[in-house]
């Protein structure tokens, strides 16, 4: 049977793909990737949190991404100066991330680009809307969470999705 969605259901579907042909999360600072911007905020907030130094796991983990994939950006901040990678003494299998200088003031540029955007935003809907979008999003998110988290409940326990 063929669900037919309501005017609710295609009005919000519509508004959430404007945001992905927009592209507004995937410009580039400093000639960096959204990507490697990912990878430089996590070390950032790494060392932030008295860590010298992140290792490669511990990004991919942070990231949701796979050690192949955090090793293939690494490479390119690495070739651009804005990371250094150094061998742990212990571990020798093991590789530890610090930014350079270069990759801090890059880190700072990105953090400005975004928190610029999030002001443009905040003076656009006036500080009572942006409020109000804060509080929605996040029920939004607790929703899909949820949502996620129930469903894999059912799968791990062998129940139907029905």
């Amino acid at each position: 049977m063929e669900h037919a969605a309501s005017v609710t259901e295609q009005r919000l579907m519509r508004a959430l793909m404007q945001f992905k042909r927009l592209g507004w999360h995937q410009q580039s600072v400093a000639g960096c990737k959204p990507s490697e911007i990912r990878v430089l905020f996590c070390v950032h907030r790494g060392t932030q949190q008295d860590i010298s130094e992140l290792k490669v796991s511990e990004i991919s983990k942070l990231l949701h991404v796979t050690s192949p994939t955090v090793t293939q950006l690494l490479n390119g901040l690495e070739t651009n100066g804005l990371i250094e990678r150094h061998i742990d003494a212990v571990d020798r299998r093991a590789v530890g991330v610090k930014l350079t200088n270069k990759g801090e003031i890059v880190v700072r540029q990105a953090e400005e680009a975004f928190f610029a955007s999030l002001r443009g935003l905040i003076e656009y809907l006036g500080e009572e809307q942006s409020n109000q979008l804060v509080d929605l999003l996040s029920k939004a998110f607790r929703y899909f969470h949820e949502q996620d988290a129930s469903m894999s409940y059912s799968a791990w326990n062998g129940e139907s999705e029905g």
